[in-house]
């Protein structure tokens, strides 16, 4: 079967999402409409912002839609005026069965992780937090349980031993963004098969939910690896914390660093020498290389050193 070109509706809202979209809109496909989170306010001048997803549509001269609620008759009326083959998800709210259910070629998500792997809303930040070795992207066919549907393709990626997860993200973002518009040219072949996500499970399902304020805050009674994963798993951003006199007013993100050779500090302990900054484990020492006190921009670990004032002796 020779390939068609499919009318496509897209669905996403950050810069890992509009990535996808410009791939798209480079292949021979047409996108006849863009679905993406409405503008907010932010900042102290609360000023309006689109998402990376809207100013990539605009500037391209695409219908745009940005409901409140997903449920709503408007919003569906404007789906069917599309009139799509199919809808491509990247990194967009969970749809409603009345939404992905609507276009009769099926609704498509890219997932940044080797499905059945992390499902969920972090999947990159919690591979690395895991201690997992590899990662990658998976395209699936949208089905009632968020993250369940049978896989159409993946691509693997390793992970390094000191990745953090925007490094992790940009190289997800890349080869995923690539193996997504292959993945929408082998539907409109007609060559699309599908495997259960069931035929995949072997062992433990690791899942990827979302990052909160606790999830973020490092633990360090516990082996150095662990601690190590934990902080590049979640830098640079939203980048893991620690306090110093349980003053959870003034936390100060760890946003680099590496397992030391020396292991002579108990959990939590500090050692601060001119130029670097040991913390204890429950093997290893942590070594920070560049951190972020409360207020103020990162810095390498040297400069925090030069603007103390006070002793450290534990963080908390």
């Amino acid at each position: 079967m020779t390939e068609r070109k499919l009318n496509i509706v897209f669905m996403g809202t950050p810069d890992f999402a509009s990535t996808c979209l410009e791939a798209i809109l480079e292949s021979n496909h047409n996108v006849v409409g863009v679905v993406t989170a409405p503008d907010r306010q932010s900042g102290r001048g609360r000023k309006i912002n689109q998402s990376s997803v809207k100013k990539l549509a605009l500037s391209k001269g695409l219908n745009i839609a940005q409901p409140e609620k997903l449920k709503s008759a408007e919003f569906h009326q404007t789906l069917n005026e599309w009139n799509a083959d199919i809808f491509i998800v990247v990194a967009f709210r969970m749809l409603p069965e009345v939404v992905w259910d609507m276009p009769p070629m099926g609704t498509f998500n890219l997932h940044a992780s080797l499905l059945p792997q992390f499902r969920g809303a972090a999947p990159i930040q919690r591979a690395i937090m895991q201690g997992a070795t590899k990662s990658g992207a998976t395209v699936f066919k949208l089905t009632h349980e968020i993250d369940t549907g049978n896989i159409l393709s993946n691509v693997e990626l390793e992970i390094g031993q000191n990745e953090n997860a925007g490094s992790l993200h940009d190289r997800i973002l890349t080869s995923g963004a690539q193996l997504l518009v292959d993945t929408i040219n082998t539907i409109a072949e007609g060559k699309d098969t599908y495997t259960p996500q069931s035929e995949l499970i072997t062992g433990e399902l690791l899942e990827a939910p979302k990052i909160f304020k606790e999830d973020k805050r490092i633990i360090w009674d516990q082996p150095c690896f662990d601690v190590h994963n934990h902080i590049r798993g979640l830098s640079p951003y939203p980048s893991a914390f620690t306090t110093l006199n349980s003053n959870e007013q003034s936390p100060i993100k760890i946003i680099e660093g590496a397992i030391s050779n020396k292991s002579h500090l108990n959990p939590g302990e500090v050692e601060i020498t001119k130029d670097t900054i040991l913390v204890g484990t429950q093997t290893n020492c942590y070594q920070i290389h560049r951190l972020q006190p409360a207020g103020k921009s990162s810095m390498e670990a040297k400069s925090f050193i030069l603007g103390l004032r006070d002793s450290i002796e534990k963080f908390d």
